[in-house]
């Protein structure tokens, strides 16, 4: 392929994958798929290998990158089947994270597949929101294995059924399944049309072409780091059940290739923050992929010049049953934060401050409805900029739910929702501003906290300042990061996120 033929046929995988996203938000059900856009939706070869992805979610996709393969190769597939799972210890995140997976046959073998994400707000926990503060995995809500939905093109009834009796709103769950399933045949109809105008053999040779290329890149963006040895670390506010200060560490081996090592990170612990594998392979990719060439494919050529290892049994490579809900979520974003404290060693005039460092997690509901919802805040300063406020940043690029649709939704007000001036850390390049979230419950509702940056605040760089360290309000009285609280109605939760770390000294 010439470079134009090669763009566009990168620039379809692509717009395959938009597509996939726009019949998934625009058929869903729930507010946390179709307002707060926390779905990804992405296509990979014959082999599990990623070809191309929509801009969604890191934690989404670069998990989903280092896992395929190994789901594939686990599966008979057959014309028109599709599987679904949400197994964090095979392939998965964490329960919420519903992945569904469709083959694309050509010349009677599976060419390649499309694979769409979304959270799911019920998942059969015990607590509303299903990201409660549980010890094991089973208490986490239902477990699905890859599993067969679809076969030959038809829905297996029974299989859906039971997957949905394990839910408290099986309604919603069923609308927001059907819309997932819709995605993949949407893309699954188009890719087989790509394929079928290219033909098998030239679609596969392209593919190695995209990656080849994006592997050059990738080499190129990471070639100006210093060769060497870096050492990083940050911690884990706590886990939700006493354990306090959980260090994240690691060591940076760059020569022909970057090699990421985290031994000495402390062991897992009793709550839920911890990862399994593929988390925090995607953590590690995404802080590499910020460093390639813009145009750099999204593919698994970019992964080429990477490796990691990471000691079982340790926070960052849990073992089964452990709990991981907050694992994707929180704990993913130090990951980030650990591995940018490392390169700002190594290339220290183009690495920003910490930002907020949190999802800042609130699920919450009673019977009949169930919500969940991540909030943004501070984004680090930087070498040539200062850092936005109020937005999500690193693992997460969802957006917060519209007020509007919140009120109309669930029995909630939204008494307060500003930037939370002065929480961003000073420097010649100020890190961005937190924001405040408060709810006023109109009925008792249940509701769960799993959130970070509270007593470790995030840091500056340069001699610029740390950010302000976020706060959790019932009342006006304090909460800590993580708990569950039974609010009444007339009570009022307010959520102050972290500010960002600044940059460099100012004067």
């Amino acid at each position: 392929m010439n470079s134009i033929e090669l763009s566009l046929f990168q620039h379809r995988l692509k717009a395959i994958c938009d597509e996939m996203g726009a019949v998934l938000r625009g058929s869903a059900f729930s507010p946390n798929i179709k307002d707060r856009l926390d779905f990804s939706c992405a296509v990979f070869d014959a082999d599990g290998a990623l070809c191309a992805q929509a801009a969604h979610i890191p934690v989404h996709l670069g998990s989903m990158a280092y896992a395929m393969a190994g789901i594939v190769a686990r599966v008979d597939w057959r014309p028109g089947d599709m599987i679904i799972l949400n197994d964090p210890y095979l392939g998965g995140t964490h329960l919420p994270d519903v992945t569904l997976i469709a083959p694309v046959f050509a010349a009677g073998e599976p060419a390649a597949f499309v694979a769409n994400r979304a959270h799911h707000a019920d998942i059969g926990a015990a607590t509303p929101g299903s990201m409660p503060i549980a010890r094991s995995l089973d208490e986490e809500g239902l477990v699905i294995p890859p599993t067969v939905i679809c076969r030959d093109g038809r829905l297996l009834r029974e299989t859906l059924d039971g997957l949905l009796a394990g839910l408290n709103n099986p309604a919603c769950g069923h609308a927001d399944l059907s819309a997932q399933i819709s995605a993949n045949e949407r893309g699954r109809r188009q890719l087989g049309r790509h394929i079928e105008q290219l033909g098998p053999a030239r679609f596969r040779a392209a593919l190695d072409e995209v990656n080849d290329y994006a592997e050059r890149l990738a080499r190129a963006g990471l070639s100006r780091l210093p060769q060497g040895i870096f050492g990083g670390e940050d911690w884990m506010d706590d886990d939700g059940l006493g354990r306090e200060d959980i260090a994240i560490r690691l060591t940076l081996h760059i020569g022909d290739q970057v090699h990421v090592d985290f031994d000495g990170t402390d062991p897992q612990v009793e709550g839920n923050i911890n990862c399994p594998l593929p988390v925090t392979a995607a953590a590690v990719y995404y802080c590499f992929y910020c460093l390639m060439p813009a145009e750099t494919p999204a593919c698994a050529g970019s992964f080429r010049p990477l490796s990691l290892s990471v000691p079982p049994g340790c926070l960052l490579n849990a073992r089964a049953p452990a709990a991981v809900a907050a694992g994707n979520v929180e704990t993913s974003s130090r990951i980030v934060d650990a591995v940018l404290k490392a390169l700002s060693v190594a290339i220290p005039g183009d690495i920003p401050a910490a930002s907020h460092g949190s999802m800042n997690n609130i699920a919450m509901g009673e019977t009949g409805w169930d919500y969940y919802e991540t909030l943004g805040g501070g984004m680090g300063g930087g070498p040539a900029h200062p850092g936005l406020s109020a937005v999500q940043t690193h693992m997460t690029n969802t957006r917060n739910t519209p007020i509007e649709v919140v009120e109309m939704h669930y029995p909630l007000r939204i008494r307060r929702y500003a930037v939370r001036r002065g929480s961003g850390g000073g420097g010649r390049h100020p890190g961005g501003e937190g924001l405040q979230r408060e709810y006023e419950f109109t009925r008792p509702a249940s509701v769960t906290l799993l959130t970070e940056r509270r007593r470790r605040a995030p840091w500056g760089l340069a001699g610029g300042a740390s950010g302000k360290p976020g706060r959790n309000l019932l009342n006006g009285a304090p909460l800590p990061g993580k708990c569950r609280i039974d609010a009444r109605a007339g009570d009022r939760l307010l959520i102050e996120t972290a500010g960002g770390g600044g940059w460099e000294t100012e004067g």
